[in-house]
């Protein structure tokens, strides 16, 4: 049996190598997104999602514009073309999607760009190659030394992340065990972030995490002026205007959107979840009535770049019945119109007061646990991560481990 985890080590970066590394960063981002834009207009106007093809194009072109090695080229290439086929994928199936847009402080890096130890890493960079020691809890139960510390865990490849001053390694792990030797691994258990969108929160995690939706609202209010003003014009210039400050909007929006989806996909891995779980969509307009069509757009999209994103990361993205988990109680079920009142909830029965998005968000992850519950396919336990600790769907809270 295969067991996969992605730990996340925070970096000690000798003197002198922060800008190398983002530098490394930039240099990436620019193969990845020059890839992208090829592969999304490509020739004939169809959509390039063949790896030797968009390689035999652009390898030569952005080896000669960047100082990265062959194989990080390619890496940013092929990261590139797997964002772009899963866009294909999404029309086809008729729902809108838009070119992949990579903005986040990421590199991926694998055995040839990266020699992996048990305490430090040599990452390839734009001048050479550097040695960053690991930063490790003491807990040798607490990932991710848990994780490091297992001669049978194998590095397969990571993305160096850079976030809050901070170069981390998200390093895709793997073990493979005899069906005999893996009951104990067999009852770990797994954990899920849930996820509530909303007008005045954009998303808002289990981990009690918020996004909030000021900056996109703001915008949102800024361009309906300005397409207010232009259509009052009623000439051909202002209609081409209008036009225009669409497809600013679009752009805008886009890379926000792209951050958010970073952002969450970050707060997944470094709490070890395997699944984010988001409300279905179908009928969020009636759902959410507040939302207006950017606001729809907005969820839809940000849905896909999480779901495409992750599988990176081995984490799997899913959507659940959304019905009455903003009425739901978190912590003792009891469901009443009542118990939300705008960002307030406050349980008529238990008394549990809580910011309303916050409370929703865990009845997400909930109700995705008790769906596998129902479906009693004998997998390992669930649990809902919390900004301290986790939930079950028996409402039974465990608090972090030791040391954490």
């Amino acid at each position: 049996m295969e067991f996969r985890r992605t730990a996340v080590i925070k970096l000690d970066t000798p003197e002198g190598a922060n800008p190398l590394l983002r530098e490394t960063v930039e240099q990436f981002k620019h193969c990845a997104n020059t890839a992208s834009e090829w592969c999304w207009h490509g020739d004939d106007g169809y959509h390039v999602i063949s790896k030797a093809k968009a390689e035999q194009a652009l390898y030569d072109q952005l080896r000669d514009e960047t100082d990265l090695t062959a194989n990080l080229v390619q890496k940013g290439i092929r990261r590139a073309v797997e964002a772009v086929k899963s866009g294909v994928e999404r029309l086809k199936r008729g729902e809108n999607t838009s070119r992949p847009y990579f903005s986040a402080d990421s590199t991926v890096y694998d055995k040839r760009s990266a020699t992996f130890h048990r305490d430090h890493v040599s990452l390839s960079t734009v001048d050479g190659r550097i040695e960053c020691d690991y930063i490790l809890p003491e807990d040798s139960e607490k990932p991710p030394t848990k994780y490091i510390s297992d001669e049978d865990f194998e590095f397969r490849m990571a993305h160096l992340q850079h976030r809050d001053g901070d170069w981390y390694l998200h390093a895709s792990m793997r073990k493979v065990e005899a069906d005999n030797e893996s009951s104990e691994s067999e009852s770990e258990h797994r954990t899920v972030l849930g996820v509530d969108l909303g007008v005045n929160n954009l998303a808002v995690a289990s981990t009690g995490r918020f996004w909030s939706a000021d900056e996109f609202n703001h915008w949102r209010r800024e361009y309906e002026k300005r397409r207010g003003s232009l259509q009052q014009c009623g000439s051909r210039h202002a209609h081409e205007n209008i036009e225009c400050v669409g497809r600013k909007e679009t752009g805008r929006f886009e890379i926000y959107l792209h951050s958010v989806a970073n952002e969450l996909i970050e707060e997944a891995v470094e709490h070890d979840c395997l699944h984010i779980v988001f409300e279905d969509l179908t009928h969020i307009r009636e759902n959410i009535s507040k939302a207006t069509w950017q606001h729809i757009w907005a969820f839809r999209q940000l849905y896909e770049y999480v779901k495409y994103k992750a599988a990176e990361y081995g984490v799997e993205v899913v959507q659940v019945d959304p019905r009455n988990t903003s009425k739901r109680c978190s912590t003792c079920g009891f469901t009443h119109g009542d118990n939300r009142s705008g960002e307030a909830f406050c349980c008529q029965k238990c008394g549990y007061e809580n910011h309303a998005d916050y409370n929703a968000s865990k009845n997400i992850g909930l109700q995705y646990l008790r769906r596998r519950q129902n479906a009693n396919d004998g997998g390992a336990p669930v649990d809902v991560c919390l900004n301290r600790g986790t939930l079950n769907v028996n409402g039974e809270y465990s608090p972090p481990t030791v040391g954490g």
